[in-house]
């Protein structure tokens, strides 16, 4: 099938739409269930590059979660303890695959952001990884292909209307991409930079040591960066990111979102939330809310009488700034990653707060001195890539 046409394009009133090759070959694509819309095609194709140059770099099954062409989240299949599967609502599903193991940190590293998320998956698309998608509220998926199994819980879900899409894992595209934008054709050569460690050899602080775990996790930051919207940059521990900030025009206020998904992440495995007695009937994505209001600024908008009953079956007590503080205090050995070279030693400053012992970036910046200099000054590691990744 050389094209598909589309319900409609971005909104409604965007019509005609679809998805078609221009040299007449064949689509690399399958919809297996649903009907995919613009945006979910657009989720889909560059959550699949991103999972894909993952498994690559890491060797390891990888899955990302998609919202509005960027990454809510992204992780490799590493084992999830106690803990992470507790905050990730996955206690009760046993143990589960490397695949599933990689979607549950990706969904869960920012649930709210990835509430109705479009799902990539570099591998087959096994039992466990189908389970925990059908229970969870999500737009479609994307896999190089899926086990009998699989299938048939992911067709059960949305009344058979659930987006399923198999790509051709050998599929290439042309080195030159095209996009129109007021009627005007853009071309550019495809990005296709290889992330390894030859690109994270020229460590620039007076820390030079980064162990193999966290030269893992900068590849993950960085290739979660080559299709997040820029400006962007992403905080990663242990295989998965933990906050991601996408689209901003400053890049401290990059920094200062990410950090904060990354401090919400950490807090959510606090005692203070993990003790927290929640009403038998509260769903998940509800439980997520109450967490992100518990855990902010606006905590009394669920600790008010009147309000807390409603969530709640034990009324909890505030968690001050200082227990915050305290808590988020013990979080280390944070990776961050950037799109493009940090201005200002503010981002440094703002970083040391999450728990960031080590930085990759492009460098370049006539303010590196700085920069490095407040490196220095919390004994973190620092790689100058030379390569930026702005994506649009």
């Amino acid at each position: 099938m050389n094209e598909l046409q589309l319900k409609y394009g971005c909104n409604p009133n965007q019509k005609p739409s679809r998805i078609y090759m221009e040299d007449g070959t064949d689509l690399p694509v399958q919809v297996l269930s649903g009907k995919p819309g613009y945006i979910n095609f657009l989720d889909a194709f560059n959550g699949w590059q991103l999972v894909r140059e993952l498994k690559k770099a890491t060797g390891l099954p990888a899955a990302a979660s998609f919202k509005h062409v960027s990454p809510a989240g992204a992780a490799v299949g590493l084992p999830l303890s106690d803990t992470l599967a507790k905050i990730y609502w996955v206690d009760d599903l046993g143990e589960l695959s490397p695949l599933a193991c990689a979607y549950a940190r990706a969904r869960g590293a920012d649930r709210m952001s990835s509430f109705g998320d479009f799902i990539s998956l570099s591998d087959v698309c096994d039992a466990d990884t189908a389970r925990l998608i059908k229970r969870e509220v999500s737009d479609g998926v994307i896999a190089p292909g899926y086990t009998e199994e699989a299938l048939d819980l992911l067709r059960q879900k949305k009344k058979g209307n659930y987006n399923v899409i198999q790509i051709d894992p050998d599929y290439i595209p042309d080195p030159l991409e095209r996009k129109q934008v007021f009627g005007i054709t853009f071309e550019q050569g495809r990005n296709e930079l290889e992330v390894n460690e030859e690109l994270l050899s020229h460590v620039v602080t007076d820390q030079r040591e980064i162990p193999k775990e966290a030269l893992m996790d900068m590849k993950i930051a960085l290739i979660t960066l080559k299709y997040t919207q820029s400006n962007s940059v992403c905080f990663v521990k242990d295989g998965q990111a933990i906050g991601i900030g996408a689209g901003q025009q400053s890049r401290v206020h990059c920094t200062r979102l990410a950090g904060s998904k990354a401090d919400n992440w950490f807090l959510r495995q606090s005692p203070q939330v993990l003790g927290l007695q929640f009403l038998d009937t509260l769903g998940r994505a509800e439980r997520d809310n109450a967490i992100d209001v518990y855990t902010g600024d606006e905590y009394m908008d669920v600790l008010a009488d009147g309000a807390w009953e409603k969530i709640f079956r034990v009324k909890p007590a505030v968690f001050t700034e200082e227990e915050k503080r305290a808590w988020l205090d013990r979080m280390t050995g944070v990776t961050l990653g950037s799109d493009a070279f940090f201005p200002f030693a503010d981002n440094i400053e703002r970083a040391h707060k999450s728990g960031v012992c080590y930085i990759a970036q492009p460098g370049g910046s006539v303010r590196d001195d700085l920069v490095i200099d407040c490196c220095n000054k919390y004994g973190m590691a620092m790689a100058f890539t030379g390569i930026r990744l702005f994506h649009h």
